[in-house]
């Protein structure tokens, strides 16, 4: 087997990482399957996300694993995370990426923010449940979805994996951002607004607990809004990422637990990958699969049992060889 040498790097030095940083010993940009310059090593680029979330450590345990097992040479950057991910790989600029289930439902289907369709890439597995949480102050009186109405919403930042959960999910419930003054704000931002009174309630999309929710319940009554009834079997009918879920009392110390829903987080692939090099990539992430449940709580629930649920997209050759080997 030729060694293998995978850099990971971000967009937000993606001009610097295409002509310098992301370049193999020797090579120039990756070729079909990813092969890099004339020594025959393997380039693959795998994109993440910001430095505070999940995906950065899980995508910095990856490289670990690459490294010790595959002798890949490795680096870890950050990115913007699902639709800036998609947009890299379908230009031809990553081969990996961890991404939200939704976003590449949304991508194969051209649903905005995607111009057509996306479909370039493939499924190595599905890593854990992403939960949308949203979060009201007890003092603005939000208990219901239908509560929002009138209400200031932080919907996330625009185009964010989190504000298109917030526009399906709002719709679902038959509300339009026309029926609240929606914000487009960060995590750390919708916190503050809601510490001053300027923002009733935020959408959070994460694995459990949010780092954000939980210090927000430090100092605020919070109430953990449901997601239940008819708007609920809205989602669950006509998006197939959706799961209906709960979100449990231990993680913002609530009365009970609470009605929601959840989609998978994805580590996918470029189509250019070969099958080979992918079923050995899917074959080191299970091997060692402790090392990246240790990055963080969310990464805990990562198992091989549930590496094919939740998966809206197709599931790339070299990987659906691996899982029907290991059934």
């Amino acid at each position: 087997m030729s060694r293998r040498l995978i850099v990971i790097c971000s967009s937000v030095v993606l001009a610097m990482a295409v002509t310098v940083g992301c370049q193999p010993p020797g090579g120039g940009g990756g070729g079909e399957g990813g092969e890099g310059g004339g020594d025959g090593e393997l380039f693959v680029t795998l994109a993440t996300g910001g430095q505070s979330g999940n995906y950065y450590p899980i995508g910095a345990a990856l490289a670990g694993v690459y490294e010790d097992e595959l002798g890949a040479t490795t680096t870890v950057e950050a990115t913007g995370a699902s639709v800036d991910n998609i947009n890299l790989l379908d230009q031809g600029r990553v081969e990996m990426a961890l991404i939200q289930a939704d976003a590449a439902d949304q991508a194969y289907n051209g649903e905005a923010p995607f111009e057509g369709t996306v479909d370039s890439f493939s499924t190595v597995a599905s890593l854990y449940p992403q939960y949308v949480q949203v979060v009201a102050t007890a003092a603005s009186g939000v208990e219901t979805m239908e509560d929002l109405e009138g209400a200031t919403v932080s919907v996330g930042a625009p185009n964010s994996g989190v504000e298109l959960n917030a526009r399906t999910v709002t719709d679902a419930f038959g509300l339009s951002y026309d029926d609240f003054s929606p914000e487009y704000l960060s995590y750390s931002e919708t916190i503050e607004g809601m510490q001053n009174g300027n923002i009733d309630a935020g959408f959070f999309t994460s694995g459990l607990p949010n780092p954000s929710v939980t210090e927000l319940s430090t100092s605020e009554d919070i109430v953990v809004v449901p997601i239940e009834g008819e708007g609920l079997d809205t989602l669950l009918s006509d998006y197939n990422y959706f799961e209906e879920t709960t979100i449990p009392a231990d993680s913002y110390d609530t009365d009970g637990d609470i009605p929601g829903v959840s989609f998978g987080n994805l580590l996918v692939v470029s189509n250019e990958t070969d099958e080979e090099t992918v079923y050995d990539l899917t074959s080191a992430l299970w091997d060692n699969v402790e090392e990246i449940q240790g990055t963080n709580s969310a990464a805990e629930e990562i198992s091989l049992d549930t590496a094919q649920e939740s998966v809206p997209i197709d599931m790339h050759p070299g990987a659906e060889r691996y899982y029907s080997e290991n059934e």
